[in-house]
């Protein structure tokens, strides 16, 4: 049995006692003091009500203990902690021991199996995979351990010790689950380990947990970078905003053999010079709310130290839709020779299309041009195609491969015909083969960027 459902039990226990002693205790005192004060009068039915009030108490007691209440520390699905619970729990356990590591675990393929099977099935699984997760865990003579719910098909587990101790298991039970299944549906679980190594805040490590784990999802190397805190990360980030602590690089675009535009890639610098790509902190600029400070300061030193020529940044779409952002990026441009275009993506779809052309258009009236990108991975980018007034559609790099292009050679002809009906120009990047740089060319993609055609050069560095 799992930690949380033992500790279900007791809650439900305890919690039953708290309500039923005192009303049990009371019962007893009545009748004992009614016992002493009237022996001699009594009739013989007191005796009677007194043994069936007894028996109604003890009834009681038992049938709080059965149902519960509503108030429960297991979800009602997984059979594990709740997400409130368990945090307390591990809160508790982090504060009192010296080394304690969190583990993620995630059913990567739950919403497939909600929609091909059914939710009720899906339901299963989670109560399933908890279950085997626990019966694992339990043959390596780990018991007894936190293990609550968090979101969708993802459990955090606690356990007492340093991250060493647990990483080797982690990684054979995420090899054993290839053969798990429930019923005749296959699971695919992946899992992320951290300690308080990392950092003793919890909200932290499930942070980072989440992190790690979608490197893993995203990366063949599974080596995981060398770790910095949360809060030497956080203080880094607004040192090096504040400071415009930065390096600009930037690599050619081409239309044949003619440089037609730059992209630039930017690195915030730490203080003892080490540059931080943005993988590392766009997530924490984001969670400071600081994306509209840190989009004006690139494109205001963008336009410090860069020629005439057409120079494309990574902008937020939440920043373009900031009347503050909109109005600086009006001062800096109008009455400019400077040249900017805006590279959007964004996972979730604004539905307020009117508004954002209307903000587009805006733009486009002071030279700005605007760029979509990951065109053929995120369904938002076909939406904006369809309905922005926008000026070029990017190809997710998944298509920059030299056969991954050949393979899907279809689906970026369909983009592109559909973006010269709008007089929409087409981009790829990170072409590196001379072989996919061919088929680019064949294919009539309009620009073209990659280490096949240029490296990257550094335009400026604070």
């Amino acid at each position: 049995m799992l930690l949380p459902q033992t500790k279900e039990r007791e809650y439900r226990f305890k919690l039953a006692l708290r309500m039923g002693l005192p009303i049990f205790a009371l019962i007893l005192a009545l009748i004992s003091h009614t016992l002493i004060k009237n022996y001699t009068t009594l009739e013989s039915s007191f005796y009677i009500e007194s043994a069936l009030l007894l028996l109604f108490s003890i009834y009681f007691i038992f049938y709080l203990i059965h149902s519960g209440f509503n108030v429960k520390i297991t979800d009602d699905v997984s059979k594990t902690f709740t997400r409130e619970y368990l945090f307390n729990y591990l809160n508790k356990d982090i504060k009192h021991y010296k080394e304690y590591t969190l583990i993620l675990i995630s059913i990567d393929n739950l919403s497939d199996i909600n929609i091909q099977y059914g939710i009720k099935n899906g339901d299963k699984v989670l109560e399933s995979v908890s279950k085997w997760v626990g019966e694992y865990l339990e043959k390596e003579k780990i018991e007894n351990f936190p293990m609550g719910h968090i979101k969708g098909g993802d459990f955090i587990i606690g356990l007492k010790g340093a991250r060493s101790k647990y990483t080797t298991i982690l990684e054979l039970m995420c090899l054993k689950s290839s053969e798990f299944k429930v019923g005749n549906i296959e699971i695919k679980i992946s899992g992320a380990i951290i300690d308080k190594s990392y950092s003793a805040e919890l909200d932290y490590m499930v942070e980072k947990l989440f992190e790690l784990q979608e490197k893993t999802r995203n990366s063949k190397n599974r080596d995981i970078e060398e770790l910095m805190t949360p809060n030497e990360l956080e203080s880094f980030v607004i040192n090096a905003i504040n400071k415009r602590d930065l390096i600009i690089m930037s690599q050619n675009v081409y239309s044949g053999e003619e440089v037609v535009f730059k992209e630039c890639f930017i690195k915030l610098k730490r203080e003892d010079q080490v540059p931080l790509y943005p993988k590392a902190y766009m997530k924490i600029i984001n969670k400071l709310g600081l994306g509209i400070e840190y989009d004006l300061m690139v494109l205001e030193e963008i336009l410090n130290h860069t020629t005439n020529i057409t120079y494309a940044i990574n902008i937020s779409p939440t920043s373009l839709r900031n009347e503050k952002f909109i109005s600086r990026t009006k001062e800096l441009l109008e009455g400019s020779d400077k040249k900017i275009m805006f590279v959007l993506s964004e996972q979730e779809y604004y539905t307020y299309t009117s508004r954002y052309n209307s903000i587009i258009h805006a733009l486009k009236k002071i030279g700005v041009l605007i760029a979509i990108d990951r065109v053929g991975s995120i369904h938002t980018s076909f939406l904006y195609l369809r309905e922005l007034n926008i000026d070029l559609i990017r190809f997710d790099t998944y298509y920059s491969n030299t056969n991954k292009i050949s393979d899907n050679r279809s689906i970026i002809d369909g983009f592109i015909l559909m973006a010269k009906e709008k007089n929409i120009k087409s981009w790829i990047k990170n072409i590196e083969q001379n072989e996919s740089l061919n088929i680019a060319k064949e294919m009539n993609i309009d620009y073209i960027q990659g280490k096949e055609l240029s490296s990257l050069e550094k335009i400026y560095e604070s």
